[in-house]
């Protein structure tokens, strides 16, 4: 894989990029937090393993671990806040039409690197108490509107200050439900089509992801335990999540910036535990007051801060706006280049 496109040139110099990522931090999230009725919360970087509300990525990845002398459990470093945030949301009692937010820091280990992929995964986490009414696709496409355009009023906010990072984005968002990718393109990966349908539209959310299509195959797999893929919309179509992608310039390649969508109610958490064989979770505490109807409905979802950065400030490797740690052949690559690697 390539690691820098052929002559790639940063538009900002080490100083105004530092300057830039954080113009980009504060922007976003003060837009997010009031388009979407949001409080800033104090999240953990770790929780107690036992108690459902670590999210284990679908069981793709293994958490870092480790003891403490004040108990025997183990405590695991969070790979999201998927379903701590309904916990708080429930223990601290929000009301709905309000939310929360949080930086959330993780430690991807098993991450495969890549110029958009690192071990340490920076994003916003947010999650917002909604009605049964409310469990609709009308909604969640509202929802992502109002994510969308907040997107869209940093990347001008940038702009201003920094001339030549003139905005790339779409002044608006595709929606496409991954059977409609799967039936326009059905020869091709699902990366390939995200691929393919990201080019052609600049920014695509895409639904319902998770459930099988047609083909007897998922978009892709998803977490048994938050976003709910397994509800019929009206439409016929199953799932009422998705992903938003934008199609990256620099890199001329798509870039998912956030996985979202409305969280699982007590039948849909029946029916995806018993899809993925994980039926024995339902006597965990997070799942059973799901499934006692004692935490509140919501959506939600995670916002990645350094790829929002990569985009917003045109950037062609996530090393730029992140400080982490690489192989040799990457650091090699940047200083040849003669570009900043954090």
């Amino acid at each position: 894989m390539e690691i820098l496109p052929k002559k790639y040139k940063s538009k900002l110099s080490f100083f105004e990029t530092e300057e830039a990522i954080k113009l980009v931090k504060d922007t976003f999230q003060k837009k997010l937090a009031k388009k979407l009725s949001l409080h800033r919360v104090t999240a953990p970087k770790f929780l107690m393993v036992g108690k459902g509300l670590q999210d284990d990525l679908a069981g793709t990845q293994v958490p870092v671990d480790f003891r403490v002398k004040f108990s025997k459990t183990p405590v695991e470093v969070v790979h999201s806040l998927a379903k701590w945030k309904r916990h708080a949301l429930g223990r601290y009692g929000f009301k709905q039409g309000t939310g929360l937010y949080t930086d959330m820091d993780a430690i991807r280990k098993d991450e495969d690197i890549s110029p958009i992929h690192s071990i340490y995964v920076d994003q916003w986490d947010w999650e917002r108490v909604i009605s049964k009414e409310e469990r609709t696709i009308p909604f969640l496409k509202k929802v992502v509107k109002k994510i969308y355009a907040a997107i869209l009023e940093t990347e001008k906010v940038v702009e201003t200050k920094y001339p030549a990072l003139k905005s790339k984005l779409p002044k608006a968002i595709k929606f496409l439900h991954a059977q409609e990718l799967e039936d326009l393109y059905p020869k091709l990966s699902m990366k390939e089509r995200e691929r393919s349908i990201a080019k052609k539209h600049g920014a695509v959310f895409l639904m319902g992801i998770g459930h099988p299509l047609k083909s007897g195959e998922a978009h892709d797999v998803r977490a048994a335990d938050y976003d709910d893929w397994s509800t019929e919309t009206s439409s016929g179509k199953k799932g009422l999540n998705g992903d938003i992608l934008v199609w990256d310039l620099v890199r001329e390649d798509v870039l998912e910036l956030s996985s979202m969508g409305i969280r699982v109610a007590a039948e849909s958490l029946e029916i995806q535990l018993k899809h993925m064989g994980l039926e024995e979770r339902k006597g965990l505490a997070f799942h059973k007051a799901i499934l006692e109807e004692k935490l509140p409905l919501t959506i939600g979802g995670g916002i990645g801060q350094s790829r929002l950065c990569m985009v917003v400030l045109q950037k062609a490797h996530v090393g730029e706006v992140q400080a982490s740690i690489w192989p040799e052949e990457v650091e090699e690559e940047f200083a040849k280049r003669k570009v900043v690697l954090l």
